[in-house]
């Protein structure tokens, strides 16, 4: 059995260079206007939003009164899809239902 010995040694450097953070949230908001029906509004945040009835009613009051209600906070890629699924269903019913996204 031989044994090799090399002239040198090898150091690995297990350190990372670059901290890894945390990808940006955004806000996913509702606006209110004269012609889009709670229902639909409720609807949407059912479908859409993954919210259980209460909450959907929740918001969508919040909506009503104050102007503009938060759906939800998600990365920009998921706040982007879930505003231009907003955005495709209100189309299609012919609603003019405004959504928006903000940094959190």
């Amino acid at each position: 059995m031989s044994l090799y010995k090399p002239d040198y040694e090898e150091i690995v450097d297990s350190e990372t260079e670059k901290e890894v953070k945390e990808p940006s949230m955004y806000k996913v908001l509702l606006h209110n206007d004269d012609y889009t029906s709670m229902e639909f509004v409720v609807e949407i945040l059912l479908s859409v939003f993954n919210k259980s009835i209460e909450d959907a009613t929740i918001t969508m009051l919040k909506v009503h009164k104050e102007g503009i209600g938060i759906c939800g906070v998600y990365t920009y890629e998921v706040a982007e899809t879930k505003v231009d699924a907003v955005h495709a269903l209100a189309m299609e019913r012919e609603f003019p239902l405004k959504c928006t996204m903000e940094q959190n």
